[in-house]
């Protein structure tokens, strides 16, 4: 079974017993089906909403710094941006090595740094060392830069909507349900089927719970570091030290 925009549209369809579109006819859609092909992504963006930072969103950018630029614009698709993952790459040709940036507020860098940002003075341009966000959709990098080095960092993108037939969903395969479900939702609303939307809407409320336990809610492995005791000297509670 594939999985793309027609595909889901059709999932919904035959669960609703009316007649699958094709590759053909899915472009000029009309009616009802044309709200379920709105169902499904109403559906996909209700799960971006549950949660900004879905793996499946994550991006790793890569930007050439100017020589004596502080202020970088966000990229356009930018939800959230993880300030604790800006780093400079390291470059055998420029000579520097990698540097993790570490994060400063705006204030800060006002009070440190503003003069940075105005002076004709070269001397100051060197590898930069701090990262900061700016009131507008911009962060900037002091000191500034003396050379076009490479900088990464992380950030979870905005997702956009299927339109083609034959678009896949960011969301992972395995949760094809967990969409089906929500779109399912919709489409009893507009057919003024109460009891049955309930069902399916709770069924998706489950379906994203259990997403955000695989996907989101990770613990990380932890050692106990408590020393197990020699065999024979454990000692009971009320035991006294000698």
């Amino acid at each position: 079974m594939a999985y793309n925009f027609l595909d889901l549209v059709n999932e919904v369809n035959r669960a609703l017993n009316e007649v699958e579109l094709t590759s053909a006819t899915f472009p000029n859609a009309t009616g009802f089906y044309a709200k379920v092909k709105d169902s499904v992504n109403t559906a996909i963006r209700d799960i971006n909403h549950t949660h900004y930072e879905w793996p499946f969103n994550h991006v790793l950018a890569e930007e050439t710094l100017s020589a004596g630029s502080i202020r970088y614009a966000y990229p356009t698709d930018a939800n959230t941006i993880d300030f604790d993952s800006f780093r400079i790459k390291e470059d055998a040709t420029l000579g520097n090595r990698t540097v993790k940036l570490s994060s400063i507020s705006y204030e800060d860098y006002l009070n440190r740094f503003i003069d940075h940002e105005y002076t004709p003075d070269t001397n100051k341009r060197t590898l930069p060392t701090y990262v900061f966000q700016t009131p507008s959709s911009e962060f900037g990098i002091v000191p500034a830069p003396d050379q076009a080095y490479e900088l990464l960092y992380e950030y979870y993108r905005i997702p956009v909507d299927l339109e083609s037939y034959d678009n896949v969903p960011d969301i992972p395969e395995r949760f094809r349900h967990v969409i089906v479900d929500g779109a399912m939702f919709y489409a009893y609303m507009f057919r003024s089927n109460e009891q049955s939307a309930g069902i399916s809407k709770q069924k998706y409320d489950e379906g994203v719970k259990r997403m955000r336990s695989m996907l989101v809610n990770r613990y990380g492995y932890v050692r106990s570091g408590m020393i197990t005791p020699v065999s024979g000297s454990v000692r009971s509670f009320g035991d006294r030290v000698k």
